[in-house]
């Protein structure tokens, strides 16, 4: 084995042998005990397996076949792992419910029968041609599930204009982490040029230390571990109806839309709540996102001024009233009326 090949099985194997040490942690060690942790446990131990196989086969090709199985048989349980662990933490889930034990119990039931009745030893063209391509399609179709459940926290995390909590931030490192090793294990199954499976092991090795550097770097770590995302629980109708006007009139007196990179945070602080307060009274109370409730503002203050000065590009009035770009400006304003700004301002000439 030469230097190179051993530095990349000495990061796979590292990345392995503590994908095992960091679920037994989370299965075992973190102070409370939440439904996620056990599910983020469950798929660092499926996810180390299968990185160990990997690791291992790719370094020693006169490995038992078995040892494939194996590996690829752990992949069937990393997606429902992740998808329960997203969901769970999302939707405040601290209790298995039966159609999730059915699902788990499937899919260790599906590995238990054909790893017996058709082992790879025994059956290595199926397990090539067809038991693969299932695995990983299985797999994908997970990542997708979870990528769907976690959009909104996902669109929160790249939005400018609203500050994603650590818990945010972590639930999305977690999930994406998982697409990118996904990404690299069926590139190295497709063949892609200086891209194979090792590069999966040794891309989860760094993912994982970064994972290990949130834990060490935060004094606290359980309030990674639950979203705190409250969905349907309205705040009390007299303290919106008090909220809702000051909202009002501080958006329209101090005109705190037209401020292009006005946040969450901004919002809240001129308030005086905290920013889960100000969320949760968006997307409960008045069924929107802080990014609708403000382009709300910026639309119908451009209604006034196309109204009122025919002179005006379009272009500038949406940067006048905040939009950072004219796409935006027009996509924004289509979804608030329902017609473009040129077809508005025709309308108003026409009239």
């Amino acid at each position: 084995m030469n230097l190179g090949k051993e530095i990349l099985f000495f990061f796979g194997a590292l990345g392995a042998f503590n994908g095992i040490i960091l679920s037994i942690y989370f299965f075992f060690f973190t102070k409370k005990k939440y439904l996620t942790n056990l599910f983020l446990g469950a798929m660092l131990l499926a996810l180390s397996v299968r990185i160990t196989v990997t690791v291992f086969v790719y370094f020693n090709n006169a490995l038992p076949k078995t040892y494939l199985q194996i590996g690829l048989s752990a992949c069937l349980l990393i997606g429902p792992f992740l998808y329960f662990f997203i969901k769970s933490g999302i939707q405040g889930i601290n209790t298995i419910s039966k159609a999730w034990k059915w699902n788990l119990i499937f899919w260790l039931i599906t590995i238990l029968s054909i790893g017996f009745l058709l082992p790879y030893e025994n059956y290595p063209v199926l397990w090539n041609n067809y038991f693969v391509e299932v695995i990983f399609l299985q797999w994908f179709m997970y990542i997708f599930l979870s990528g769907f459940e976690s959009r909104t926290l996902l669109q929160k995390i790249v939005n400018k204009n609203e500050k994603a909590s650590a818990a945010e931030v972590w639930f999305g490192a977690v999930f994406l982490g998982n697409a990118i090793v996904f990404i690299f294990y069926f590139l190295g199954l497709a063949r892609i040029p200086f891209i194979s499976c090792i590069t999966g092991a040794v891309s989860f090795t760094f993912i994982l230390y970064l994972i290990v550097s949130v834990l060490l770097y935060r004094k606290k770590t359980d309030d990674l571990f639950l979203l705190h995302i409250q969905k349907g629980k309205k705040i009390d109708e007299s303290e919106a109806a008090i909220l809702s006007e000051k909202l009002k009139n501080i958006m329209s007196g101090k005109e705190l839309f037209k401020n292009p990179n006005l946040s969450l945070q901004d919002l809240a602080q001129e308030l005086n709540i905290s920013n889960h307060q100000l969320s949760q009274f968006l997307n409960n109370n008045l069924g929107k996102n802080f990014t609708s409730f403000v382009n709300e503002f910026r639309i119908n203050e451009a209604c006034k001024i196309i109204t009122s000065n025919g002179k005006l590009t379009l272009e500038s009035i949406g940067y006048d009233v905040g939009f950072n770009s004219k796409s935006t400006f027009f996509a924004a304003f289509k979804k608030h009326t329902g017609t473009t700004p040129l077809n508005y301002q025709l309308q108003i000439l026409q009239a």
